[in-house]
């Protein structure tokens, strides 16, 4: 029985997109085995999305929500939503069919197969994700582009929260590179910051190049989310959102409203804003702004939570800054695609190893379950953010599922691998024992990362 676990899954649109990521990811996963399993004339006797027992118990609570039997091969949809597989002839698996595996080898049996044979059904599924993942970045890229901040476009600088400053960041500073390496897309910055494992910040300062040491625990801080985004694009300050019953609303601000001015002190940026607003509970407060080309003056009081009630506008960098839009033909979406697979894949591989060896991340932080997985995907359904968040998961089940671990696709391949170079087969006891061992170790992985999600939310 070959199944795809989901060890690192993840909660209503939210949800609901997650599902729907899932269902379509594992139907294609098992058809990759399915496909590769017929293509060498081997029986595949069921094929489920999702788990028809209370996995990995495969004699507990057996029974499908739907299943159709044609020709050798039983279809069905399983009620345990958190994985799906195919059931292959005369393969040693979590079923624990050794009384099947006693009968002498039947030519449509997948242990009669020649190895390269057993090797392709077992890398089936990941081979199908890749190449789904690939395909659908090569549609995104066709049908919407790629659009980003390049750096040197952020003509501000940044603006930095309280972290940024305890690094000796300081607001209008120019980031040029991470550990001396140029970055060119502005929103890759922190993120290069905390997979490359980064040491210093190379930067300007009124003109003047600069290097930042990045202080130990930093990253920690960043894969945590307490401060996530201790940098943004520096922009001038603008209205837009203004609570209603608010100083703000009372004052008169709209949206458009620029600010150019506090109390006569000429500002131009949020930041400059709020560290005089900051000085200022209690007392009177006159922002100088420009609405349609006119110039006014609006008073009122500052209140003593220091919150006149508006909400800057910096969601879309469109409204100050050039950004890189580029196109691309049906023909560069498919090398675009392929490339972005490879950096994807690249970029999962280096958090994932991060688990283990960097001093900053603690296991029982940074692994999580269905809940956290469900998080990725945003509130409000986007097809192009759908879109690449599927193909995304699809690497991950690529990824997950050839982790050197028995049960899971990666743990055959290993064995498959010793006996082409060998020359001997594992026998079917050790791979029985290793298979028990394996989900024994896969049961206690997903209970203890989906444990650690329940744990947060009653945290917080």
């Amino acid at each position: 029985m070959h199944h795809t676990l989901l060890l690192m899954s993840g909660g209503w649109t939210k949800g609901l997109q997650l599902f729907a990521a899932l269902s379509i990811l594992i139907v294609l996963h098992e058809f990759g085995h399915f496909f590769f399993a017929r293509l060498f004339k081997t029986r595949v006797e069921k094929f489920y999305m999702f788990f028809d027992f209370l996995f990995p118990f495969s004699g507990i609570l057996n029974f499908p929500l739907f299943k159709k039997k044609v020709g050798d091969t039983e279809y069905g949809i399983g009620w345990f939503p958190l994985g799906g597989y195919v059931k292959i002839a005369g393969m040693v698996d979590e079923s624990m069919d050794t009384e099947a595996m006693k009968l002498p080898p039947q030519p449509w049996e997948y242990r009669s197969k020649k190895p390269y044979e057993r090797l392709f059904i077992m890398l089936g599924g990941i081979i199908v994700n890749t190449l789904l993942a690939m395909l659908i970045y090569m549609v995104v890229f066709s049908v919407y582009g790629e659009e980003y901040l390049p750096t040197k476009s952020a003509k501000y600088g940044i603006m930095v929260d309280s972290m940024g400053k305890s690094l000796g960041l300081h607001n209008g500073d120019m980031i040029t590179a991470v550990d001396g390496k140029p970055e060119d897309h502005f929103d890759r910055i922190v993120t290069d910051i905390v997979l490359n494992d980064g040491k210093t910040i190379q930067l300007t300062r009124d003109g003047q190049p600069m290097t930042i040491d990045i202080k130990a625990g930093t990253i920690h801080s960043i894969i945590t989310g307490q401060k996530g985004g201790f940098i943004a694009a520096r922009m001038p300050l603008v209205v837009d959102e203004v609570s209603k019953k608010s100083q703000a609303d009372s004052m008169g601000l709209k949206h458009g409203d620029s600010v150019v001015a506090v109390n006569n002190i000429p500002i131009r940026f949020f930041d400059e804003f709020d560290s005089i607003k900051r000085t200022l509970p209690g007392m009177p407060i006159t922002l100088s702004v420009i609405r349609n080309g006119v110039p006014m003056n609006l008073s009122g009081t500052v209140p003593q939570n220091k919150v006149l009630g508006f909400a800057p506008l910096g969601g879309d960098p469109n409204s100050f800054f050039t950004t890189e839009k580029i196109k691309y033909n049906p023909i560069q979406a498919v090398g675009k695609g392929i490339s972005f697979t490879y950096l994807q894949f690249g970029n999962y591989i280096r958090q994932f190893k991060m688990i283990f060896t960097s001093k900053e991340i603690k296991t029982s932080e940074s692994l999580g379950g269905i809940i956290s997985f469900g998080k990725i995907f945003p509130a409000e359904f986007d097809m192009q953010k759908f879109l690449m968040l599927t193909a995304f998961v699809s690497i991950i089940l690529a990824f997950m599922n050839l982790l050197p671990i028995p049960g899971l696709d990666g743990g055959y391949v290993i064995f498959l691998l010793f006996e082409m170079i060998t020359g001997r087969k594992v026998s079917d006891k050790v791979m029985e024992r290793a298979t028990t061992v394996g989900l024994v170790l896969l049961l206690t992985l997903m209970v203890y990362a989906n444990g650690l999600d329940i744990f947060r939310l009653f945290k917080h």
